[in-house]
């Protein structure tokens, strides 16, 4: 068995390790390749790759993403050292806090490194559509003046930096507006389609028109005003999953998170 970074290459032939229900990850391997605070790794065994696993750094943050096994060779201990040579590469880039969302199969892994549940992400799908619903007035496109707010509040929610990801999703964002003052903004171009807000009104507004054009939220369970606006409109189908953390605890505001980016960067 031997561990080694992902190469371009590898990229068109990693499909047999694609897990039911996963978007394909071809090109989010491309993005990895290609982004300089991405670390992805791959398990090599009788000439093929059979285990996947990335670290995304954030300055002194990281996150585990893609921790792949392909199903021939799980139950093997494959699992356990992707997992131990990515935090080896965190170890080596200096980042005291490790985070992760963790599949059924991974969790008892995780465990035995050391990761602890911080919370749990309900997942809604085939949510009622509210194509109907208008738009609010204080909802307006994102312009260059509100950068400084709208990174400060994703800062301040997060506990993270995390502008290596925002920053080309900008331009496509919406953020809601008091007195010219950012409460809430929408990224749809991010992940699954990002919003943060700090006040209930600016998050159940910009959480409607997500669900214009879409029918799936993820939401943690500490925010108690989506879960409700959610019952009332139409749950859909709900499923848990666990947001796991290793090492130092950050201040995390998961009340005003009304739908995460995605499954690799929380």
């Amino acid at each position: 068995m031997e561990i080694t970074a992902v190469k371009r290459d590898d990229v068109p032939v990693l499909s047999p390790l694609q897990p039911n229900g996963w978007v394909d990850i071809r090109p989010v391997f491309d993005f990895y390749i290609d982004s300089s605070f991405c670390f992805p790794i791959k398990v090599v065994t009788d000439h093929s790759i059979v285990g996947l696993g990335v670290v995304i750094i954030h300055n002194d943050v990281a996150w585990l993403a893609h921790v792949i096994v392909h199903p021939d060779y799980r139950c093997r201990g494959i699992g356990l050292q992707i997992v131990r040579t990515l935090i080896g590469i965190i170890k080596d880039n200096g980042c005291s806090t490790t985070y992760l969302i963790a599949t059924d199969l991974g969790e008892p892994v995780y465990k035995k490194v050391g990761f602890i549940t911080e919370t749990t992400y309900l997942v809604h799908k085939d949510i009622v559509a509210l194509k109907d619903r208008a738009i609010s007035d204080q909802i307006h496109r994102y312009k260059d003046k509100y950068r400084e707010q709208l990174l400060g509040l994703d800062r301040k929610t997060s506990g993270e930096d995390r502008m290596m990801h925002l920053e080309e999703h900008l331009i496509s964002g919406r953020v809601y507006l008091c007195n010219d003052r950012v409460e809430g903004y929408y990224l749809p171009t991010l992940g699954e389609g990002l919003i943060i807000a700090e006040t209930e009104k600016a998050g159940i507004e910009l959480l409607k028109l997500h669900l214009q054009y879409n029918n799936r939220v993820v939401i943690p369970q500490e925010n108690l005003v989506a879960r409700k606006f959610l019952e009332e409109t139409g749950v859909g189908e709900v499923k848990a999953i666990k947001r796991m953390r290793l090492g130092e605890e950050r201040k995390v505001l998961f009340a005003n998170i009304y739908n995460r980016i995605g499954g690799n960067v929380g």
